[in-house]
């Protein structure tokens, strides 16, 4: 497997260091990815957005969603619930999983939802005001202000 060296990144930037660790971590993390349980990933809004998870067989309270510092961690342990069932072809798998979501910076979890055989999780990113465009005024100099200071 080929890896990406970062090198150059970190001489042409400063405070991009972790964008090059995410980069270098997916590209060595891809083929270790488990692929279940199977999930989407979409734009609801502008600066909206939801996970929804396949999760048919677990219960709500099979389930846990954690937030931990910037990854949102999904996690599901089905609890044997066999009643002394037979079952000649089992075909829904409630193997117990975790699956881990890094998020941006400003992304937040707003809420969880378990509902027909989906856990669907809501996160909405949130700009500080500091961090959005802000437009600043031009203020003009006074004409006599302006023939002061080329006399001087």
């Amino acid at each position: 497997m080929r890896r990406f060296d970062p090198t150059p990144l970190y001489r042409a930037s400063i405070g991009f260091d972790h964008m090059a660790d995410l980069l270098d971590r997916v590209m060595s993390s891809d083929l270790q990815n488990p692929t279940y349980p199977p999930y989407n990933i979409e734009s609801v809004q502008e600066n909206a957005y939801r996970i929804s998870i396949a999760v048919a067989g677990f219960s709500a309270d099979d389930l846990s969603v954690e937030v931990k510092e910037s990854a949102l961690l999904v996690a599901g342990r089905s609890q044997d619930n066999e009643d002394g069932r037979q079952f000649l072809h089992r075909g829904i798998a409630t193997r117990a999983f975790e699956r881990r979501f890094h998020l941006a910076d400003h992304v937040r979890v707003t809420g969880a939802v378990h509902q027909d055989g989906m856990l669907h999780i809501d996160l909405v990113r949130e700009l500080p005001e500091a961090l959005k465009p802000r437009k600043i005024e031009i203020q003009g100099a006074a004409p006599r202000q302006i023939m002061r200071d080329k006399a001087a």
